[in-house]
């Protein structure tokens, strides 16, 4: 934790990191963005693609995880704003996604960590580096923020 108070970004810049990621992706086939988690170090970069509630068409978007057990654990927040991430609510809507990830695509079914399960890794991700001050940020968000668990068959 911080001694100060931990600002965030201007939400103009967390959009452009978002926009950043997904040209990234398109421009390198995914080499220059997919990594692996280390812990101790960075957290490791995913693409999600999930249906879309509405639409039914394939959405994707790029997220920081950690390994857990044998998929991924990653945090359903909007740049710490208030509301829900799309991609969380589509996954809500029909839990069935895909991921990619540097060791290949694969079916993974979404869930959100509950109990003693939610704690434990609630307290792993800060030992992850991109997160930032979790505490601090998920306190400023009306809803408890989600632990979301993508589950390989």
């Amino acid at each position: 934790m911080t001694d100060g108070p931990t600002a965030l970004p201007p939400r103009w810049i967390i959009r452009a990191a978002w926009l950043g990621h997904r040209i990234l992706y398109r421009l390198s086939g995914g080499r220059s963005v997919l990594q692996r988690p280390e812990r101790g170090g960075a957290f490791g970069m995913l693409r999600l693609t999930a249906t879309g509630r509405s639409s039914g068409r394939p959405r994707s978007v790029i997220l920081g995880y950690i390994d857990h057990g044998r998929g991924y654990a990653t945090l359903a927040m909007n740049g710490w704003g208030p509301a829900a991430p799309a991609w969380w609510r589509n996954l809500e809507a029909n839990p069935d996604a895909v991921v990619d990830t540097v060791d290949g695509r694969y079916p993974v079914r979404a869930r959100a960590a509950i109990g003693d399960e939610r704690d434990l890794l609630w307290t792993e991700i800060p030992n992850y580096r991109g997160y930032g001050d979790i505490e601090t940020f998920s306190s400023r968000r009306p809803v408890e923020t989600v632990v979301v668990v993508l589950e390989r068959p």
